[in-house]
């Protein structure tokens, strides 16, 4: 690499990095905007043209208030975990592909900016890294209601860490890789969410647990824990906090999309060929940030032991099965061809419908026959 080569990497990456920025602004606008529609009120209004520019001001608000540092707190732990809260997120997006590219100067630059072999197992390292934050924000701050926020956090998104880990090795054993840019590839005929459907479910329930968002912000309940691991944060500190839960929740999109969307990959006309797959791109993100805005808009907040017990019981056994099911279909057919064992599948799911509409029949008569 030269230094005109260094140059487009750095290029990239304060482009990636401002326009990360500017789609947080707009995705908490989109959030009221949305659950507002979905209430019957209007929302913000007074900043800007329909109020797009409520996030702004509310960031410029934080900037020049007061922080003030709780007598009681680790002071560099508790200063060092918003900066740790916002990095993970911009990390992981290094290696997402999010278009085709273009040619400058003579050079292919493509809109990704790491391809590394290891994508997925990048991915999964940063979206760990998240916990940190919470538990150091919690431990650091010298007051009960952040700490319990932060225990509860690391029970929480290590438990369904598995669960979004399980669904993430159906897609690597299905697509035969761990690049991000060859998963993507190999979406050209089909998207991975028809084949792995299941799996897609799994990591959006665990994403949603990932970033502590509701039916599971059980790390920040205010009716239980005040603010939770952040409540003793204020000012910019808190903007850091905040900023980092809406970014890991655009990176958990991005991700999804890439592994089950088809990626940037859509129907484009051949005008501007660079542009198209970058809004394929974006339209597939918003999509799944609209489902989690519709589901915090829906459901209400678990209770602990259910959170738990959804993650360990449900999920989890489900990854499991289903990462076993996805070995079948990737390796049995090499062994007894295509067609055999897609008639034994065919069989196997007409005798498990079977089960399922007699048995509700023989269970009412074994519960009638026992009552009389």
């Amino acid at each position: 690499m030269d230094w005109l080569d260094w140059l487009l990497l750095l290029a990239r990456v304060v482009i990636v990095f401002f326009a990360l920025l500017i789609l947080v602004l707009l995705l908490i606008w989109m959030e009221r905007k949305v659950i507002a529609d979905m209430q019957t009120r209007v929302g913000p209004m007074r900043a800007g043209p329909r109020g797009i520019l409520i996030t702004l001001a509310d960031g410029i608000k934080l900037f020049f208030k007061e922080g003030i540092t709780p007598t009681l707190a680790d002071r560099p732990v508790y200063l060092l975990a918003p900066v740790i809260a916002l990095l993970p997120a911009f990390l992981a997006f290094a290696v997402i592909p999010f278009g085709k590219g273009v040619v400058l100067f003579g050079r292919e630059v493509p809109f990704q900016i790491a391809d590394l072999s290891i994508g997925i197992l990048w991915i999964l390292a940063m979206s760990s890294l998240m916990v940190y934050a919470i538990v150091l924000a919690g431990w650091s701050s010298g007051s009960n209601y952040p700490l319990i926020g932060g225990v509860r956090s690391s029970a929480q998104m290590i438990s369904y860490e598995i669960g979004m880990a399980l669904a993430i090795v159906a897609v690597v054993m299905y697509s035969d890789t761990l690049r991000m840019s060859g998963i993507v590839a190999s979406q050209d005929r089909i998207w991975n969410v028809i084949p792995q459907f299941p799996a897609f479910v799994i990591y959006l329930v665990c994403g949603l647990a990932e970033t502590n968002r509701p039916p599971f912000d059980l790390p920040e309940a205010e009716s239980e824990l005040v603010a939770g691991y952040h409540t003793e944060y204020s000012g910019i500190k808190f903007a850091m906090f905040y900023l980092g839960e809406y970014l890991n929740t655009v990176t958990v999109a991005a991700v999804a999309t890439t592994l089950w969307l088809g990626g940037w990959r859509g129907p484009a006309p051949d005008v501007v060929p660079w542009l198209w797959p970058l809004l394929w791109f974006l339209a597939k993100v918003l999509l799944i940030v609209y489902v989690y805005i519709w589901v915090r808009a829906t459901l209400p907040r678990f209770r602990y032991d259910r959170l738990m017990a959804f993650g360990w019981k449900v999920l989890i056994p489900i990854g499991l099965v289903w990462v076993m099911v996805t070995g079948a279909i990737v390796v049995l057919p090499e062994e007894f061809g295509r067609d055999t064992v897609v008639t034994a599948f065919a069989i196997g799911a007409g005798v498990v419908i079977a089960i399922m509409l007699i048995w509700p029949l023989v269970a009412r008569r074994t519960e009638e026959a026992s009552t009389s």
